[in-house]
């Protein structure tokens, strides 16, 4: 149990790279296809936590994750000493091929247009915003009961769904370290203050 004193932090991490092609040329079909692809992938071999990030989690017991292998896989190269917490609540806020034909674009490019349009509304059998942002409250919820219990809980997971739980987080009064990045192995530290911490 952690001191009255103390301030609760919540880590966020996103995954290692993926053993995938990051940024081939495709057309929407590719595209399509593309995302079923990354969504299976595990964790590159070659891509190994940065000995800083290590030292963050060293003290830690327990690291939660998602259920996509990318990100267990991250988590057990990251804190192979920890129990991971696996949780497909924490996967990635989804994304659609939109179908643009005759247009080949590289996957990142893709990747950015059907945010966009994401935000716009384009959901197709996927989750939507709306949805996605409670999922995100939802989250920071178990993140947040887990710091003030133990101190510190850090979360393997995905870029995007990452940044939204980290706008969940700083709405209840948490202050960040560093930024959200397109860039893996990125690492965010949210900290509580004294005014918000619950007795």
């Amino acid at each position: 149990m952690i001191q009255t004193d103390a301030r609760a932090r919540v880590i966020l991490i996103r995954h290692g790279q993926p053993a995938i092609a990051l940024s081939p040329r495709t057309g929407h079909r590719g595209f399509a296809d593309y995302i079923d692809a990354y969504e299976a992938a595990g964790l590159d071999p070659e891509s190994l936590p940065p000995e800083e990030l290590r030292d963050l989690v060293r003290e830690l017991d327990a690291v939660f994750t998602s259920d996509r292998p990318r990100s267990t896989e991250s988590a057990r190269a990251l804190a192979p000493h920890a129990e991971l917490l696996v949780d497909p609540l924490f996967a990635e806020a989804p994304l659609a091929s939109p179908r643009i034909p005759l247009v080949a674009l590289t996957v990142p490019t893709w990747a950015v247009v059907s945010r966009i349009l994401w935000h716009a509304g384009y959901t197709p059998g996927i989750e939507d915003y709306r949805k996605a942002r409670h999922r995100a409250g939802q989250a920071a919820d178990i993140l947040i009961a887990r710091a003030r219990e133990n101190g510190a809980a850090a979360l393997v997971a995905h870029g995007y769904f990452n940044a939204m739980i980290g706008h969940v987080l700083r709405g209840r009064g948490f202050s960040r370290t560093g930024s959200h990045r397109v860039r893996y192995w990125n690492a965010v530290m949210y900290e509580e203050s004294h005014d918000h911490r619950k007795t």
